[in-house]
């Protein structure tokens, strides 16, 4: 998807107005969305081992874990929003996952292919993020995922989250 210029600068005042208003710190806020990446591998973690063992109190830790991921995950995405609370949990799990299949990658030298998966994650955090700060709507994220548009006339929505998410601005 890209956003071009006219939409672009209405995207920087909504962002501006954000920020005035200390309605989003977005460094934190991409702390948290690493933290509830994390809280969704526990459960899946949780799930297997409790399975494999046999050992039922893993799925009480379970039941915690998930509990803690909800509270948290509703800090950033309203549950009224119908899918979209669930979507957003399965793209921060996407890209959990993405990261570690390309760290694995990675660590048995196949650089390529890292990169690769790396960049797939990222794309996939992309979307959690033009999501949670509303740049996007559902029917958007489905034509996204479809084009891949041209770079030099208008910014991608990957390139304003880079813009945007700057884990280091603190």
């Amino acid at each position: 998807m890209e956003i071009h210029e006219k939409e672009f600068k209405k995207l920087i005042k909504r962002i501006d107005e954000m920020k005035k208003a200390e309605h989003v710190d977005l460094s934190t806020e991409e702390d948290l969305s690493i933290a509830i990446m994390n809280l969704i591998s526990l459960e899946e973690h949780f799930f297997f081992t409790g399975e494999r063992t046999g050992n039922s109190e893993y799925f009480d830790t379970l039941l915690e874990i998930r509990e803690a991921r909800k509270q948290l995950l509703a800090r950033m995405i309203d549950k009224h929003e119908g899918e979209t609370w669930c979507i957003s949990k399965h793209l921060l799990a996407t890209t959990m996952r993405l990261i570690e299949v390309g760290t694995k990658l990675q660590s048995d030298g196949d650089k390529e292919k890292a990169k690769e998966t790396f960049d797939y994650a990222f794309k996939i955090y992309s979307i959690f993020w033009g999501l949670r700060l509303k740049l996007l709507k559902m029917p958007e994220v489905k034509k996204m995922a479809k084009e891949e548009g041209e770079k030099d006339k208008a910014w991608s929505l990957q390139e304003i989250v880079d813009k945007l998410v700057d884990c280091c601005d603190e």
